[in-house]
């Protein structure tokens, strides 16, 4: 009998490159669509989140994560788990993949590809917003995908910006967030704000806005202004908009619609930016199918290795 394989956070980060990740994650949109679904476990105040997906000719991913809160006095992390890989031909178990490194190359590749097809490919000035671990996966995502980008990082906490920054060492730290908007080719913003954060009327021509933050329905960064003012994204209509504020909010409100909505990843001949002039605007929504994918990708480079 074959085990299957844990691979580990350090072991897959070793063999990964952002590049080959989005191009995986393409590939998977070409394949039939996934079939996704999410259950939750409560004890109060602890959670535990299963989110499976399957797709025919990729196979099947149950990514588990566990929320204890209180791991934060205890010293340990509060978001812990794993994700299981099982085949799409026989159902066994092909690798146990780390939890943490599964959704770091997801949530920044999802917004990688996105730019790849978005921003406007001179894009040489890139701001995130917030400075936890996201903005961290951010900046190297987009360092691949986009070389020759001068960063620059705002946070609602300065001293975490500069900390951040410092770690970084190739990043500007701006003090005022709608001057550095409107300086930027591509804005990304990953923070926990269930209150807008960016401004539509900030927005400049030829911008790129990435929207990664947002997961809850009481969860939005951008206004309503930046929504209409954009020509709007979304890696799965099915993940973003009934389940998650930044899209939800605003259509049960009247002040947004649905049908604004131009492409999500299954429909790539419509996923691309219409001239120079066009604000675009991704809302990164993640998922269970793109947890797949990944892992599928994390595999596939161990195994070659």
């Amino acid at each position: 009998m074959t085990i299957a394989p844990v691979i580990s956070f350090s072991e897959g980060e070793a063999l990964l490159d952002w590049i080959g990740l989005t191009d995986a994650l393409a590939a998977g949109h070409r394949l039939p669509k996934a079939e996704i679904a999410d259950t939750f476990l409560y004890r109060d105040p602890d959670t535990l989140l299963n989110r499976a997906a399957w797709i025919d000719g990729l196979g099947l991913a149950v990514k588990s994560a566990t929320v204890f809160p209180g791991n934060a006095e205890k010293g340990a992390s509060t978001i812990n788990g794993g994700v299981t890989l099982y085949s799409d031909d026989t159902g066994v178990l092909e690798a146990i993949v780390d939890f943490h490194l599964v959704t770091k190359w997801k949530t920044a590749g999802d917004s990688l590809l996105a730019a790849r097809r978005l921003a406007r490919p001179g894009s040489r000035r890139i701001l995130i917003v917030g400075a936890g671990n996201v903005a961290r996966s951010l900046h190297e995502a987009y360092s691949a995908g986009f070389p020759e980008a001068v960063f620059s990082l705002w946070n609602r906490t300065s001293s975490k910006a500069e900390a951040l920054a410092a770690e970084l060492g190739d990043v500007e730290v701006a003090q005022n967030l709608e001057e550095a908007v409107a300086k930027a080719d591509i804005v990304a913003c990953a923070t926990m704000s269930t209150e807008p954060v960016i401004r539509g009327a900030w927005l400049q021509p030829g911008q790129h806005i990435d929207l990664i933050g947002a997961y809850r329905p009481d969860m939005r960064e951008t206004d309503d202004e930046a929504l209409n003012r954009a020509s709007v994204f979304v890696d799965s209509l099915d993940t973003t908009v009934g389940h998650i504020g930044e899209l939800k909010i605003p259509i049960e409100a009247g002040t947004f619609t649905a049908d604004r909505i131009i492409s999500d990843y299954y429909t790539p001949d419509r996923f691309g930016r219409a001239s120079p002039e066009e604000i675009t605007l991704f809302k990164n929504g993640g998922g269970a199918h793109l947890d797949l994918m990944t892992s599928r990708y994390i595999l596939d480079r161990w195994r070659s290795a």
